[in-house]
């Protein structure tokens, strides 16, 4: 998207029709907002980012574990888990060169934020503590580690909106994968520091697109997955919110509700991933009664908080689920 998205929101918006995207990339999904938001109110169209694994899922799990929690959510943090069969899995390089170029580019992100001024969004309740590089999660027996994609920046999108447009209580979220046991810790920290070193060079960049296989230990491939594969994977995102219970005021006090929720579905990139993004256009053509009143360039959550994607995605296999009911 960095390379190529931008003639394709360009032409819709200057041609009066909405488009959505399946870009993980907070430089291009917030550009297009400094670049385009006005335009596309101005032409009644919706720009609507972020709409496939990344970040309907985050973002749109955060609004169902707030929905599902009698009282004010104040914080989540979420686990992803990606179980793959005996064929193992593998992502397209194309993934992989978003996170060099987007690794690399890190400075024109933060001046493009300083550009686009954002408005701070209030901590609302108990601030949610942020974890370190690793640890070990008690809740799934493995090692965790920060999740690098882009749901953080989505969601937190998400939740400026709500505030600053709904005078919604906005929710504090922080976003974790689960990588297994110590061999895959050691495993990960190597390539990782690898990679920290590599892309902040051109010749390293170079060698990071070039050869992706071997610098991503197999994860990452120009081939992609076999069809086994995909048909071997899934995911799962475990949510856990606290907040406080109805007339308890958020503002005093330590947190004194949890819950627990899940969105679960098939192998993400290329099996969830379309079922998200056709969900997102259906409830963009057909809720149209419940989308934002003027266009402009969205996060999926701002967008859709309050159509029925979440019902069309959980009749298409991405399900939305309490797994423990609100508790004081």
């Amino acid at each position: 998207y960095r390379f190529f998205g931008e003639p394709v929101v360009e032409a819709c918006v200057e041609n009066g029709a909405s488009c959505i995207d399946i870009s993980g990339e907070p430089q291009f999904l917030e550009g297009m907002y400094l670049k385009y938001n006005e335009k596309a109110a101005e032409k009644g169209v919706y720009v609507i980012g972020s709409c496939g694994f990344d970040s309907i899922p985050a973002d749109m799990g955060v609004l169902y574990t707030r929905d599902k929690l009698k009282g004010t959510l104040t914080a989540v943090e979420s686990f992803l888990t990606v179980k793959s069969g005996p064929e193992g899995a593998c992502i397209h390089d194309g993934t992989w060169k978003s996170a060099v170029y987007g690794l690399a580019d890190q400075d024109n992100l933060r001046k493009l934020r300083k550009k686009i001024g954002y408005a701070p969004v209030p901590v609302v309740g108990a601030k949610l503590k942020r974890r370190g590089l690793v640890f070990y999660n008690r809740e799934f027996k493995e090692y965790s580690i920060p999740f690098m994609g882009s749901d953080v920046s989505v969601v937190k999108r998400t939740q400026r909106y709500l505030y600053t447009e709904l005078q919604e209580t906005p929710v504090q979220y922080g976003a974790y994968v689960n990588i297994g046991g110590l061999g895959s810790v050691l495993k990960l920290m190597f390539a990782g520091i690898l990679f920290l070193l590599l892309v902040k060079f051109n010749f390293g960049r170079k060698l990071l697109t070039k050869y992706p296989e071997f610098f991503s230990a197999g994860r990452f491939t120009k081939k992609g997955p076999t069809q086994k594969q995909m048909d071997g994977t899934s995911f799962t995102m475990t949510f856990f919110g606290e907040g406080y219970s109805e007339g308890q005021d958020p503002q005093n006090g330590k947190p004194n509700v949890k819950i627990c929720t899940e969105v679960k579905g098939p192998e993400p990139g290329y099996i969830a991933t379309p079922i998200a993004m056709v969900q997102a256009g259906i409830s963009l053509l057909e809720d149209t009664a419940c989308l934002p009143e003027k266009g402009g360039v969205y996060s999926p959550g701002a967008a859709f908080s309050k159509t029925k994607l979440i019902d069309r995605l959980n009749k298409r296999g991405v399900e939305f689920s309490v797994i423990s009911k609100p508790e004081v």
